[in-house]
This record gives C-alpha cells, structure tokens and sequence, in this order.
C-alpha cells in the first residue's frame, strides 16, 4: 500500500526533525517548512515527511550545508530544479529520529519558484475540502494504476497531477 490514511503523527514527526535542523543551523536565519501531502491536515498520503528549509542570504548556504553535513547529510544537487538543492541521509549516519522518519530535504533559497509552489499548493489544500478530497481520490487511482509500485506511482503521477497542482497554483495565485 503506498497511499496511507492521514495520521496527525507525521505533524509530530516533522517537528522532532525540524528541532535536529533548527539546532544544525549554525545560527544563520532560516524557517523550516513542512510541505507535501503530509502537511495537509485530513489528506491520506505516503508516509514521507517533505521538508523545505528557507534561507534569506545566499551566501548562508554554505553553511547550511556544513550544518547538515554534521547531522549525515550530503548534498545531492540540485536534480534539475533551479533554486532548490536536494539533501539524503548518508548510509553510516546514525541518528534515532533522522534515520527512522522517512522524509525528503530541501534546502531553498526564499526567492525559488518550486518552493513557493510547494507552500501555494500546501495552503490551498488546506483550506479546500473539496480539492482536497479531489487530489485524495486522485491519488489513490494512480497508486491503484501503479499497483502500488512506487516507481511507477511516481511516473503516472507526474503526467496525471502535475497539470491539477498546476491549475491549483494558479488558483491560489488569483486568490481563488
């Protein structure tokens, strides 16, 4: 099963992983956002914590990155999305929470476009029941088309949502 009913745990365990960053932050500003199905109060979902943390300044990167580096991360480029780098856990890295929450990590620059995507597309489910509830459903066709495999979830989802979480960012750009 890849599509799980919604648990209000993933919120706790977005907040135990944003304390293990805010502490590696290396005192430079930034806000850490939990985006994806998972920050969406009511909305079934993959299991999978997606974080973006936000930065200001680019020169603060750097630093970032060395931060992050200490908790086993490595910096996984940027996987053809401009503005958003990609972070993985190291295999060797040991760290209770880190090593057990499945999550994704971003590190975004405040001004990157996927990164305001992600927040629009976020805040727009959460105050729309009824899109909601269309994206759920939608989502559970295409794990049901993929037969639960998660490579070809991803695939089929990439052509099948990305022209409603398009329509949904427009919607949310207009105030709609």
């Amino acid at each position: 099963m890849l599509i799980f009913p919604y648990n209000s745990a993933w919120v706790k365990d977005f907040e135990l992983i944003e304390a293990k960053l805010l502490d590696a932050s290396n005192d430079i500003h930034v806000s850490v956002e939990h985006v994806g199905s998972t920050a969406v109060p009511g909305l079934d979902a993959k299991p999978v914590i997606d974080i973006d943390i936000v930065y200001n300044k680019i020169t603060d990167f750097e630093a970032i990155k060395n931060g992050l580096q200490s908790l086993g991360y490595y910096h996984n480029g940027n996987q053809d999305v401009e503005g958003r780098e990609v972070f993985k856990r190291q295999e060797k890295a040991q760290d209770e929470i880190l090593d057990t929450i499945v999550h994704h990590l971003y590190v975004c620059h405040n001004d990157c476009a996927e990164l305001h995507r992600h927040l629009l597309f976020r805040d727009y489910l959460r105050k729309n029941e009824t899109t909601r509830k269309f994206y759920q459903n939608l989502k559970y066709e295409i794990a049901h088309e993929a037969k639960d495999n998660k490579k070809i979830y991803a695939t089929i989802k990439e052509v099948k949502a990305t022209s409603f979480v398009n329509y949904i960012i427009e919607l949310s750009r207009l105030g709609l």
